[in-house]
């Protein structure tokens, strides 16, 4: 029974998160008042959101289902640089987005000369590109991995450092770069979005009247709710001191940024985003008029 109820929260949580993201990424592609650099970075994060679910979820309800884990090497590979593109994509897309509410806030006047086409669309694409060359690197060290014989991960998706705990080879080298790419791909783009978020701070307590800094810091409220959202559970997972009891709870933290945060942010951007919630109702009226 309580297999069964895992089961059918995972699938749950995996169809919500499906069906919220499409949403968000066909209403911004269809709604021409949409197309600004908030929203096509937020369909940027919404498409990554997808296959970020898609790349370890539909396989742990397999598992759960079939009680079958076995995996090949070819599609841990795969499975791994899936999840490592969309992990490190999201963070460049939220720190895009952290530089496009530091411009609409600290540079109001400026902001659509700042944030013009070119440079949001550079600013996705350089996300996807960096995103898909560190994953191929990766993946490359996977596939030179040596293993003597069929061993059990102990995670329930290939993990780069449960795979480095099972190999024969040496993989000291490997985790050096490793460490190099998190504070390139994680620290440095997380520095970056604090930094944002000082100066949206300080030019919002410059503005003199409640009501405009109120105005003001709830244009960032969806943003910075993602953040913490997406920051919170692996910042945790990797500043806690290392012991066998803190697997299950590596575990459940792992679960919870790749599972339950690419479902929470439909919500988080859409429930009291009064643009989209119009574009979504006029699109409904359109149809139901056809």
């Amino acid at each position: 029974m309580g297999q069964f109820l895992i089961f059918v929260a995972v699938l749950l949580i995996y169809l919500i998160t499906i069906t919220g993201n499409l949403i968000i990424f066909i209403v911004i592609c269809l709604v021409p008042q949409l197309h600004t650099p908030m929203y096509f970075l937020l369909s940027n994060l919404s498409m990554a959101d997808i296959i970020y679910s898609s790349s370890t979820q539909p396989k742990l309800l397999s598992i759960i289902a079939t009680q079958d884990n076995r995996v090949t090497l070819p599609t841990c590979i795969t499975q791994a640089y899936f999840f490592m593109t969309t992990a490190a994509c999201d963070v460049f897309i939220l720190t895009s987005m952290s530089y496009d509410r530091y411009v609409a806030i600290c540079r109001p006047l400026n902001y659509y000369m700042i944030m013009n086409r070119r440079l949001y669309v550079l600013m996705a694409a350089f996300s996807w590109a960096i995103s898909i060359m560190n994953s191929l690197m990766y993946s490359c060290f996977i596939s030179t991995l040596s293993f003597c014989s069929s061993h059990t991960i102990d995670h329930f998706f290939c993990d780069l450092n449960a795979l480095y705990a099972i190999t024969t080879s040496d993989t000291r080298i490997r985790e050096i770069i490793m460490i190099i790419g998190d504070i390139v791909l994680a620290f440095v783009p997380f520095s970056l979005t604090i930094a944002s978020y000082v100066g949206i701070i300080r030019s919002i307590l410059k503005i003199n009247s409640a009501e405009g800094r109120f105005k003001a810091f709830s244009s960032c409220t969806s943003h910075l709710t993602t953040v913490m959202l997406f920051y919170g559970p692996i910042l945790f997972l990797y500043t806690q001191p290392k012991s066998i009891d803190s697997k299950t709870q590596d575990k459940i933290l792992s679960l919870l940024y790749m599972a339950v945060v690419p479902m929470l942010n439909p919500f988080v951007y859409t429930l009291r985003n009064k643009n989209f919630l119009g574009a979504l109702r006029n699109m409904a009226r359109i149809k139901m008029t056809i």
